[in-house]
């Protein structure tokens, strides 16, 4: 695989997307939950998604339960609880797992691209930040407690460019 665009997912109501749909867009790939101290990034995510969008840019949220967790809920809760608290309108995809045996393929491709601390691809929590340029490529990865305002800079530049 040479980059996001191989890789296909499910949409939150179960319906396959191909990440090809996105190409030529900036993304940033987000690992969610609904119960969880970060939690309140949903509204940040948003924010950046509602400046950008019509720029070329896109959040995909992959909701995980596996820290903690803290997202227990089945499609209809999880999207019930977005767009009841946060107005999310990004697209959401159904439940992954992120890590171990059953790490999706999009996710085994964006932790070997882009690993972590000290080189590990671990994801270590939920609100895990990938930024992806128009070219599908790994452009950066942010922790949990990176903000989504912290991605703005690095975000505008993908998008001049």
């Amino acid at each position: 695989m040479s980059g996001v665009y191989d890789f296909e997912a499910k949409l939150l109501d179960g319906t396959p997307q191909k990440l090809d749909a996105y190409r030529g867009k900036v993304l940033l790939i987000v690992n969610v939950a609904s119960k969880c101290g970060f939690t309140p990034q949903y509204a940040g995510l948003e924010a950046l998604y509602r400046a950008h969008r019509d720029a070329g840019f896109a959040v995909l949220g992959f909701p995980c339960n596996q820290f903690g967790h803290q997202e227990p809920g089945d499609a209809a809760e999880i999207r019930a609880f977005c767009s009841t608290h946060y107005a999310v309108t990004f697209p959401l995809f159904a439940k992954i797992d992120v890590n171990g045996a059953n790490t999706h393929p999009l996710y085994r491709f964006l932790k070997h691209a882009a690993p972590g601390l000290l080189g590990s691809e671990a994801i270590k929590w939920n609100f895990t930040k990938f930024l992806i340029d128009r070219e599908g490529n790994v452009e950066r990865r942010y922790a949990s407690a990176d903000t989504p305002d912290k991605v703005d800079k690095d975000l505008v530049r993908l998008l001049l460019e």
